[in-house]
């Protein structure tokens, strides 16, 4: 049990050099108990901050895009996410407490020590991002903190760091371990660089000069300035797509965002037209370019008006005329000399310079002239083949950068583990001796030397998982149990179902069969259509006294997600649902890790209807009916150990049911084919689904159990759509699909259905505001996908777009043979309440954790245009940026 330090209580607001004294004593004491914490307490400990943190990603997001009135909303979330989730992956596994190496051999032992306080400075570009990374890490090396945040963004970076110190405390910290300047001072800033034992400074030059100039050790990180080559050799597509990517996240407030770009002689028109194309607007020398140069600098620097502004704001300020979507303004320039040419500073926003170079050598000349000059040490990128290693050699070789990336989007690659997954993730950026820092990587755990590190763009690995076991043919069932039974000698089973099933006689073979091989067994049926928690709770506890080795469930989606919860309940009594439920970016760095599944009792899922594909996926579905919360719940250890897909088990299924769940499979394939962590494992799956439900749907549909081959082949679709979304992951129409149900019970085939269309136009556009964030998704590629999947299911035309509007047809064809309505509103969703919850429901599919492999990253605003477009029936439009 660790002893809580008694202090004198400190005052409630820091707003005074004696308030700060009174603070900086009890933090001070709170960090001595806290330097006695063993590994496993610290460990805890940053676990449940890093879970506070992330949870709490898009209210401190609002916050800061409300107080600061920059950057972008979405852009922030991904920053807040990112703190807590990269950040707790990369050092949740570190030795931070006692001693961390050992070598018997060389007699060698190393002891982890903090420092003591951390004196923090808090930037307005990142305020609430940079504030969860730096308190995160104290908390793993046993450091207390303060914070000075900046004037401009106090409360929301108060209120980010208050939360992490909330949940510190709960898991067992000593209070008073994290702490903050009310009301920040200069005065105050500097009395508390004067007094800690250790400065980590994110921010102004003007600011990490002081904190250098303090007396006192500090980890500061200079300013920016990235410069960019593109070589004649590059993908320029990727190369220009990769700039935009990084350019406009948050609207260009990461220090390590690129802030020119230098093009050889023999690209640079198709680098310029390929920026115009995309949506970059090229301002015009002369009176524009002026204008614009006056209204970003003044004195020779940038105007505070202009970190974090969107382009078309700037430009406004100007007085140019841009349309209002405008991604990046871009000025053509000649000098490279900060004192001749203010566009070579850096920009904090979507502005870039723009120069010529005649050879590889001129253009490597310029990007060491602009990283000198304006960024020492901090961040240089380069678009190359990657098979010219001599461009690549001499470009590191000159750069006084400590990251220098290749092929990769700046932001994103300078702060670590997006695109290179040995680049350390950080929100503060050393830029070494060449930048007056006292740290050359991304700071972290320790900063001893000047590291240069060179980073390639890399694709992380993909996977594809599925059942050990999968049966399928009709008739298949007695089969599949036989191997459970005589060859895997189960003994006892428990069946879950609903009660129209189980009344119907649908699991009557099941029984006879177990009867026959001798394994006792018992079924609960009480599951509701939409599954609820206090239902699967009962048959749990039935499912104990019973005691089985093997789990079979027998249903549609909702019996096979109640099944899996149950199953996880009975292994895992423990397990907390709210955890469980939180979103993820990349499943392989989730915050919670999930308990290990199959130790009591083998699961099977056998399906009676044709759309879920739940038989085969790792997602179930689950809702409180107390308080109304539904937990969705993914992840590979709630995978079924086999699936049993036989059709006799779903041949009478009604026209509704069947019209449902045939284009829920549908729009399983089609969103599983253009993921953005899509692979050729998957989309022949997805192909080959899409196919068959063309094929069969219409006569599954009308002729039902008298057109057995096509119910056959649809039940296949369904299974063969769940391996692909169940690796590949679905999109945004499921997301928006998800909160039609939720808000307005629309059947969720239907939901999907009656935007189906609409999404893939939003997703085709070749100009989206945003792209979705994978390593292997290089540039916007939705168009030629869909034009892919289209030309397999028949569709042909002229080149993709022709071709990717027939398949459009050919879709609104088949919902049209099977009975899907046109629109929202004709589903009876009454508009009054529909336009109340509008904004709710766009922001929970913003956040649905489907989300983030749709090939389009989608604004709030846009989420809200497609469901109004949905229910209006507006005709089908542009959705490019």
């Amino acid at each position: 049990m660790v002893k809580k330090p008694t202090v004198t209580a400190a005052p409630e607001v820091v707003d005074s050099v004696e308030a700060f004294e009174a603070k900086l004593a009890q933090v001070r004491e709170a960090q001595k108990v806290f330097a006695t914490y063993t590994q496993e307490q610290v460990d805890e400990i940053f676990y449940q901050a890093a879970m506070a943190a992330n949870k709490a990603r898009i209210p401190l997001a609002k916050l800061a895009v409300e107080e600061t009135g920059r950057g972008v909303l979405e852009d922030k979330v991904i920053k807040n996410h990112y703190a807590a989730e990269y950040i707790y992956n990369a050092y949740k596994n570190t030795k931070t407490c006692g001693v961390i190496e050992h070598d018997e051999a060389y007699g060698i032992t190393k002891v982890a020590e903090p420092i003591g306080i951390v004196g923090a400075v808090i930037p307005t570009t990142n305020p609430t991002s940079t504030a969860i990374f730096k308190c995160l890490i104290c908390l793993k090396t046993r450091n207390a903190i303060i914070i000075s945040p900046h004037p401009a963004a106090a409360q929301c970076t108060i209120a980010a760091a208050k939360l992490v110190l909330e949940a510190a405390v709960k898991a067992g910290a000593p209070e008073g371990i994290i702490g903050w300047i009310d009301k920040p001072t200069l005065e105050l800033t500097n009395k508390l660089m004067s007094e800690v034992d250790i400065i980590l400074a994110t921010g102004g030059p003007g600011m990490v000069k002081s904190a250098y100039s303090s007396g006192k050790p500090a980890l500061g990180v200079g300013a920016g300035n990235t410069p960019v080559v593109i070589d004649e050799t590059a993908d320029i597509l990727n190369a220009v797509n990769s700039i935009i990517h990084s350019k406009t996240f948050d609207n260009g407030m990461i220090c390590a965002s690129e802030q020119s770009v230098t093009a050889l002689d023999s690209v640079y028109d198709q680098v310029k037209a390929e920026f115009q194309r995309r949506g970059c607007y090229f301002v015009k020398k002369g009176k524009e370019l002026e204008a614009l140069r006056e209204a970003m600098f003044k004195n020779g620097a940038l105007d505070h008006r202009i970190p974090g502004m969107p382009a078309a704001k700037i430009a406004e300020l100007a007085g140019i005329e841009v349309p209002a979507k405008t991604k990046i303004l871009i000025a053509e320039v000649t000098s490279t000399d900060p004192a001749k040419e203010e566009f070579s500073h850096e920009k904090l926003s979507p502005v870039l310079a723009m120069y010529h170079a005649k050879n590889f050598q001129e253009a490597v000349d310029k990007a060491e002239h602009l990283v000198l000059a304006g960024g020492p040490g901090h961040t240089a990128s380069l678009y190359v083949h990657p098979a010219e290693k001599e461009k690549i050699a001499l470009f590191q070789e000159t750069m006084k950068a400590c990251r220098i990336v290749i092929n990769t989007p700046s932001s994103q690659g300078g702060i670590g583990d997006l695109y290179n997954f040995a680049m350390a993730p950080s929100l503060t950026l050393g830029c070494g001796s060449w930048g007056g820092n006292s740290v050359s990587e991304n700071v972290g755990v320790k900063h001893l030397l000047n590291i240069k590190s060179v980073a390639e763009r890399r694709e992380n690995m993909l996977w594809f998982r599925a059942p050990e076991k999968v049966y399928f043919k009709k008739g298949c069932t007695p089969v599949a149990l036989d191997e459970l039974g005589r060859v895997m000698g189960k003994k006892r089973a428990f069946i879950v179902t609903d009660q129209f099933l189980y009344k119907n006689g649908n699991c009557k073979a099941i029984e006879a069969k177990l009867d026959e091989m001798g394994v006792a067994h018992d079924a609960f049926y009480d599951i509701q259509p939409d599954p609820r928690l206090q239902d699967a709770e009962r048959g749990v506890e039935r499912m104990r006294l019973f005691e089985p080795d093997l789990i079979i469930a027998v249903g549609g989606g909702s019996a096979m997600d109640a099944g899996k919860i149950m199953w996880l309940m009975y292994e895992h009594p423990e397990a907390n649902f709210e955890d469980m439920a939180m979103d993820f970016m990349d499943i392989r760095k989730r915050v919670y890790t999930f308990p290990e599944m199959g130790k009591k009792a083998y699961f099977v899922a056998v399906p009676t209807s044709s759309g879920t594909g739940s038989e085969v996926t790792p997602f179930a579905i689950i809702t409180d009916a107390e308080t109304g919360i539904k937990w969705p719940i993914a992840d590979y250890a709630l995978l079924p150990n086999m699936a049993i897909v036989d059709v006799d088990n779903a041949m009478t299924a009604p026209k509704g049911l069947t019209c449902a769940s045939g284009i829920d499979v549908m729009t399983h394939a089609i969103e599983s084919f253009v993921s953005i962590m899509s692979s050729d494992y998957t989309k022949g799956l997805s192909m080959r689904a899409a196919k068959l439900v063309f094929e069969n749907l219409p006569a599954a549909y009308e002729k039902g159990a008298a057109d057995p081959h096509a119910r056959e082949e649809m039940h296949n679709a369904s299974c063969l759509a769940g391996m692909a979304f169940a690796n590949a992951f679905l999109g945004v129409n499921h997301s928006m699909a998800h909160k039609l149900g939720a808000f307005h019970h629309l059947p969720h085939g239907l939901a999907n259905a009656v935007i189906l269309t609409r999404v893939m136009r939003y997703n085709a556009a070749e100009k989206p505001v945003k792209m979705g964030t994978f390593s292997q998704y290089q540039y916007p590629h939705a168009l030629a996908d869909y034009a892919d999947l289209g030309r397999y299911c028949g569709c042909t035309g002229k080149d993709d777009r022709e071709v990717f509007e027939n398949f459009i047809q050919k879709l609104e064809d088949l919902m049209d043979t099977i009975g899907i309505k046109k629109t929202i509103a004709e589903y009876g969703v009454d508009e009054k309440y529909f336009l109340e919850t509008l904004d709710e429901m766009s922001e929970q599919a913003f956040n649905d954790q489907c989300t983030g492999a749709n090939p389009r990253y989608p604004l709030i605003s846009e989420i809200k245009e497609l469901y109004l477009d949905a229910y209006y029936g507006r005709e089908p439009q542009s959705y490019e940026a």
